[in-house]
Parts: C-alpha cells; structure tokens; sequence
C-alpha cells in the first residue's frame, strides 16, 4: 500500500497524525509492506520568509492570548495521550515553512519522512526557528546528510518545483487541511484520526481491492 501523507512543519495535529500513523503500521498485518510518501503543504504560504512572532500571529487567529493558550493546551495533552510532545513554552516563532519543504524535496524518497519528523521535533519541543537555513541544515546534518551540498542546491532554487507539484496536486484533489492522507491513490481520509480507527481504513481498503 502506498500511503501519500500531506502535511505542514508547524501543523501539530499533522505531528500527531503522523505518529498514529507510525502506530497504526506498526499494529496492522499489512503495515511492513506499506511505502510512505512525504508531500508539502503550507498552511499560511503568505507568512514571509522569516515568519513572525508566534503569539501575534496565533493571537490575531485565536482571539487572543487566552485563545491561544486553550488551543496549545488541547493540543499539548493530545500529544502527549500518544507519546507526542510538545513544548509551546519554547515556541517563539511561527515560521515560513516553505525551504522547509524544499529542504525535504531534496531528499531521497526513504529519507524524507525522518527529515520531517526531525525538523517538527526542533519546532515543538526545543523551539527552533525552522524558517532559518542554518537550522535545517543542522537538522539534516544530524541525520547524516551533507549539509553543504544540500545548502548550494537549496541556493540555486532546487526543490521548490516539487513543493509548487505538491500543492498543485493537493488543490486539485481538494485539500483544504492537513494532515491529510491519500491511500493507493484512491482513498483519503482527513485529520489525525486514532491509530485503531486507521487500520480499520486500510484493512477495508484491501478487503475492497481483493473484491
């Protein structure tokens, strides 16, 4: 099974989604088997390369810092019923997610998905700025990646004709949130639903296939 995972950097119930996925293959007969493929999506592509302050931006979002404050503490105990955590606290940015993205792109197809879980726990849990090139590059240095090479093709423009393919694609299937997720290239399901809830999907999607 083929599993296209559309998703943001600073998305925490794409976080969230992702790991029930992990737990869902992990628990399901046919989870070994299945291959996963990263795409982008940008939640707020009109955030500026640099990005903003994070409680300004939520605030204006929210209502207000008590608004901001009850949906990072939803979040936060969300997270953490599935072994996720997150750090608001630490948060001071809400950055552009775009060379994010681009970094990912550069990627092989088998490493993409351990780059973004990378780049997602520097966000939420020790609160790094990943609007900032720099910081991804230690990111995926740490991950063993030649952060110098990536760093010139990132500065002669490469992976951003993948992230515009992504975004195209995920308009016109008619992605509007994420984390969203595309199974055989038929079957979606939308948001970060439980991991028991996700096997039942993919077991009746292969039940289906075998007719």
């Amino acid at each position: 099974m083929q599993i296209d995972v559309y998703s943001d950097m600073v998305c925490p119930w794409c976080r969230i989604g992702k790991q029930n996925l992990k737990d869902a293959l992990a628990a399901w007969s046919g989870g070994k088997e299945a291959t996963i493929r990263v795409r982008s999506f940008q939640l707020d592509p009109s955030l500026p390369p640099e990005g903003l302050p994070f409680h300004d931006a939520m605030g204006k979002k929210m209502g207000g810092p008590a608004g901001v404050a009850q949906v990072t503490e939803r979040v936060t105990q969300a997270g953490a019923a599935v072994g996720v955590t997150f750090r608001f606290d630490r948060v001071t940015r809400m950055p552009s997610t775009l060379l994010a993205h681009r970094l990912v792109a550069l990627l092989p197809e088998d490493r993409q998905a351990a780059l973004v879980d990378g780049i997602m726990k520097a966000y939420f849990e020790d609160g790094q700025d990943i609007a900032q090139l720099e910081v991804l590059l230690a990111i995926a240095a740490a991950q063993g990646h030649a952060a110098e090479t990536l760093r010139s093709r990132l500065e002669q423009g490469e992976g951003a004709e993948r992230v515009n393919a992504d975004q195209e694609e995920a308009a016109r299937i008619g992605v509007t949130g994420v984390p969203f997720f595309v199974f055989d290239n038929k079957y979606a399901l939308s948001g970060a639903y439980p991991a028991e809830q996700m096997v039942k999907v993919m077991e009746q999607i292969v039940s289906e296939a075998q007719g």
